[in-house]
């Protein structure tokens, strides 16, 4: 395994090992490929997704990479609204907080998600 991979995995551990989601403070989690970006919002007492969305989903993402996380991060929100979540812990997932990351977690504020 290369060096980088390595440290991307240690610092994901670190970061998990501090952050865990209930019912009531659920966990936001951000993954951010090359291409594509995903957020889910997870209950780690029942192991259970209860928000997802991606730019999969999306049908019109069009833009740059950064406009279209914060879509996804709004999306995200207005579902968790829907679900009555108004309250999460956000997990970056050992990934800087800047850019895409950065980005979601903007939209999902501008949504009206709390973290």
């Amino acid at each position: 395994m290369n060096i980088k991979a390595t440290r991307y995995i240690r610092r994901k551990l670190r970061v998990r090992s501090k952050i865990f989601g209930t019912k009531e403070l659920p966990r936001f989690s951000v993954f951010r490929s090359n291409s594509h970006i995903y957020g889910q919002i997870i209950d780690d007492v029942k192991g259970k997704t209860l928000v997802s969305a991606s730019d999969l989903t999306l049908k019109s993402a069009k833009g740059k990479k950064s406009e279209i996380a914060g879509i996804i991060g709004e999306e995200i929100a207005k579902k968790a609204i829907a679900a009555k979540i108004k309250k999460v812990v956000f997990d970056r997932n050992g990934l800087q907080f800047h850019g895409r990351v950065k980005a979601v977690a903007e939209g999902a504020r501008k949504g009206g998600l709390v973290f």
